[in-house]
């Protein structure tokens, strides 16, 4: 039988000493590590592009803040098992992933091509819209590998001559793109591809060479030859 207001404190209801469990009853779940074990859960998304990362890397960094939160006040928070485990895969998936990524983006290159990036096609700071800068001029009859967007057209599918253009703005959303972002592809299979919205990586012999392009109003400096998709 309890003697006093502070010795009340120290039974359980049914008058055994308090337990662990009894304890925990009076402890909040660290709301940080909820959301890192949310943050967790979605992790895996890393094994499929590179920003994506930023997923585990939250889930890591919020499971780390809510240990530290959980350490300095023991008595208030629990949640320790929960943060640790967002950690666990939070870090598993940002390994993975970037693990996964790299082996894609060696494999993704044939042998004895380059990569080309739409920055290399544009005009140096002074000269016309039209200019064909230096590094492009360099990259003429080599073999690159080029990603970028495939431009609308009337056809759907059996596509053998299309525009690559840099981003979904200009293709999908009616824009015109300028002249340095568009390069006319040929492709070796005469099957051809179908029409996507998604990225699309394409492998060809790079040329300099203006040449019309009236399904866009305007023409084109740079083309893919002899192309095929990656």
């Amino acid at each position: 039988m309890a003697t006093g207001l502070f010795e009340s404190r120290t039974r359980s209801r049914d008058g055994r000493p308090p337990t662990p469990a009894d304890a925990d009853a009076y402890r909040a779940l660290s709301g940080v590590a909820l959301a890192a074990a949310a943050l967790a859960a979605f992790a895996p998304l890393a094994f499929f592009d590179w920003w994506l990362a930023v997923v585990p890397i939250l889930a890591l960094v919020l499971g780390s803040v809510a240990l530290g939160d959980i350490r300095r006040r023991p008595h208030e928070l629990t949640g320790r098992p929960l943060a640790v485990g967002a950690m666990c895969v939070g870090a598993a998936c940002l390994i993975g992933g970037l693990a996964r990524l790299s082996m894609v983006y060696t494999a993704e290159l044939p042998p004895g091509f380059e990569r080309l990036s739409y920055a290399l096609l544009q005009p140096a700071e002074g000269d016309p819209p039209t200019a064909v800068p230096e590094t492009a001029l360099a990259l003429a009859g080599r073999d690159v590998l080029l990603k970028g967007y495939m431009y609308p057209g009337s056809r759907q599918h059996g596509i053998v001559q299309f525009l690559l253009v840099r981003d979904q703005g200009d293709c999908c959303f009616g824009g015109n793109p300028k002249i340095t972002d568009r390069v006319l592809v040929s492709l070796a299979d005469p099957r051809g591809i179908d029409f996507t919205q998604r990225l699309v990586k394409i492998a060809g012999r790079f040329q300099v060479r203006p040449a019309g392009a009236p399904e866009i109003g305007g023409g084109v400096l740079y083309h893919l030859e002899a192309a095929e998709r990656r």
